[in-house]
């Protein structure tokens, strides 16, 4: 056979034909996206096949997404039909995609101008067109708008450029985009696929309050990359974090999650990134995009754990594969989490709200997930949790401390972080309690613990990192400190309590890093759970970076994102005294707690089973609590 290209010939010896059909993952199912100039590259059916036979033999394929408008550019209708065709012959879904982009300036995305007539027809007619040949239409993620033409600055007038860009991005997408295209095709199902940026959705048009209801259906990014090479240090644990909050968003419609290949130092990363979209319990997994699954993979800098007994086991996913692509990557990864995801429940977690197109303390969530704190994010104020924890976001709702009076009238819990005890003040917080930010700041690095009247107990000892902290004031004996940091003789709360009516308000003191969350010792974030999560069934307390994903049917997960191996404990609610891992077997036995005598010094003790355990660096385990002795518990 001779090709057409290099290109062909180098595929071919990478990935060796395997003849089959598509096959199916027994708990989700996979796509992979085909940006415009790959399909384009189609034209060459050798090409098509070659690729075809690299991908699928290490990556199950149930649907692919053929892209058609990108950068202004628009595929024929016998591109679009020839390459459905081959994907329909052998087995595999096919839909449309769109990017809305027009390109870049000197690397920054450029959109439409959508205050632009020959824009607003283009955008029309390349909807149609998909809806045309597809009756599944995904919108990348470029559905955002950046100009700033004279034409937009004359629409905008005296609204806000999030106002403006919301409302306008909602006219396109009910009159530009998802009308158009049922008027072709009334049976299209129109997609949007929402990025990982959700904190600055609203500064460029995204509407997460009205646009999971114009389109028929959500899609979720769930690249968070690395959180130190990026510009916007996402957290690993938004990868999971964000399919459960854009799930409460729009229940039942969010399709999936979205993982790509970029900026990330190690393969691990990129597992990891694979695992927490499917911890979540994501519907689809979607692969971006098909060339760079055809690639080799990058390896990246993984000396440090690389002989350790990880997941991520590099000799088990390479053998019987002669030349190894991003595809055996992604089809590795999610082959383990296949074994074991029908085994486990509904995800569960601490109930915290953020309104849609809300902004403050920037993904704070995640840190907090990152310090083993499973978060069950909601854009509507939960009224059925006992807890809430509440960051500097649910300041947009201008009815936000009659609702925190609700819950503690109600004899509930509220946990306010320090940015929206300052976002509140003057707004009526003050009439729940004397506290006050201030505009001092400290260098922490001792802390100590206590409750009620009396000495603090040290928590740790004096070698710790400078952590700087913004100062509380809080009247003595109104509110107590729980938990404060120690500088140079003088203390700080770092958790304030507060009672009233019949619940309690606590304060939680951010640094003004949210990263230092991490530089605090065990023993600080384990005295500040007490607190956060008490009731909660399973809590996990040792180093940071370490995150615990918790589900309704008595199974959990512990996952360390960490270069390093750690030594965690896990503790249980009840009479379960043995922990079985799912992944081999093995069995976890508890250590119950001596029985103790009340005192005003123990009040937030818990009778909690403890276990201990050790995880390699970047792997997860999996476990089930002993049914039998939960049965007993209850």
């Amino acid at each position: 056979m001779k090709f057409k290209s290099k290109y062909l010939l180098v595929v071919t010896l990478l990935c060796a034909p395997l003849l089959g059909r598509a096959g199916n993952y027994t708990n989700f199912s996979v796509a992979v996206y085909i940006p415009i100039n790959i399909v384009q590259s189609f034209d060459n059916p050798q090409k098509l096949q070659a690729d075809w036979d690299c991908i699928h033999r290490q990556l199950k394929v149930d649907k692919v997404y053929i892209e058609v408008q990108r950068d202004r550019r628009l595929l024929t209708d016998a591109q679009t039909e020839r390459v459905k065709r081959f994907f329909l012959d052998h087995g595999v879904q096919v839909a449309g995609g769109m990017a809305l982009s027009a390109g870049s300036i000197s690397g920054q995305f450029q959109s439409f101008c959508y205050t632009d007539p020959n824009d607003r027809a283009f955008i029309k007619s390349a909807a149609e067109f998909a809806a045309k040949h597809f009756n599944e239409v995904i919108q990348d993620d470029f559905f955002f708008v950046t100009t700033k033409t004279d034409s937009d600055i004359a629409a905008k007038g005296d609204k806000s450029w999030p106002q403006f860009r919301m409302e306008l991005l909602d006219d396109a997408a009910e009159n530009l985009v998802v009308k158009p295209a049922k008027a072709v095709n009334p049976k299209v199902k129109m997609v949007i696929k929402f990025p990982n940026w959700y904190e600055h959705f609203q500064g460029s048009g995204f509407d997460l309050g009205r646009e999971p209801e114009i389109f028929d259906g959500i899609h979720t990014g769930t690249e968070s990359r690395d959180p130190v090479i990026t510009d916007q240090h996402l957290q690993q644990y938004e990868s999971y974090e964000i399919i459960r909050y854009f799930e409460n968003i729009a229940p039942g419609r969010n399709g999936g999650g979205w993982v790509d290949t970029f900026s990330i130092g190690y393969l691990d990363r990129y597992a990891e990134q694979v695992w927490d979209t499917m911890f979540a319990k994501a519907r689809e997994f979607t692969v971006f995009e098909w060339s760079a699954m055809t690639r080799p993979f990058e390896i990246g800098n993984r000396a440090t754990w690389e002989n350790l007994p990880t997941i991520f086991n590099f000799s088990e996913m390479t053998n019987g594969i002669a030349a190894p692509t991003w595809a055996r990557a992604a089809g590795y990864s999610l082959e383990q989490v296949d074994k074991f995801l029908g085994q486990l429940g509904q995800p569960i977690g601490i109930a915290s709200y953020r309104p849609p197109s809300a902004s403050g303390e920037d993904f704070l969530h995640n840190y907090f997930g990152n310090l083993g704190i499973p978060i069950d994010l909601r854009p509507e104020f939960p009224t059925n949790a006992n807890l809430i924890l509440l960051t500097e976001a649910a300041k947009v709702d201008t009815n936000i401390v009659a609702k925190i009076k609700g819950q503690l009238r109600a004899g509930k819990s509220v946990v306010i972080t320090s940015g929206l005890l300052r976002a509140l003040q003057g707004k009526g917080i003050e009439d729940i309690a004397e506290i006050r930010w201030t505009d001092r700041k400290f260098l922490a690095h001792q802390y100590a613990g206590g409750f009620g009247a009396g000495n603090f107990s040290t928590l740790d000892g004096d070698k710790n990192p400078d952590v700087l902290f913004p100062e509380i004031d809080f009247l003595t004996n109104d509110s107590w400190s729980l938990v404060r940091a120690e500088a140079n003789g003088n203390g700080f709360p770092l958790l304030l309590m507060n009672r009233y009516s019949k619940g309690v308000l606590y304060v939680w003191t951010m640094p003004d890093n949210f990263t230092d969350l991490y530089a605090l010792p065990p023993e600080v974030t384990t005295a500040i759970k007490n607190y956060v999560m008490r009731g909660f069934p399973v809590r996990l307390d040792g180093p940071a970076q370490v995150a615990l994903f918790d589900y309704d049917n008595g199974t959990f997960i512990v996952e360390n994102y960490s270069a390093t191996e750690a030594d965690v404990k896990i503790s249980t609610l009840g009479n379960t005294t043995k922990l079985t891992n799912l992944l081999n077997g093995e069995t976890l036995a508890g250590k119950i707690p001596p029985p103790h005598g009340w005192n005003w010094r123990n009040e937030n003790i818990e009778d909690r089973v403890a276990f201990s355990m050790h995880l390699p660096p970047h792997s997860y385990a999996v476990f089930s609590m002993d049914k039998t002795a939960q049965a007993n518990a209850h």
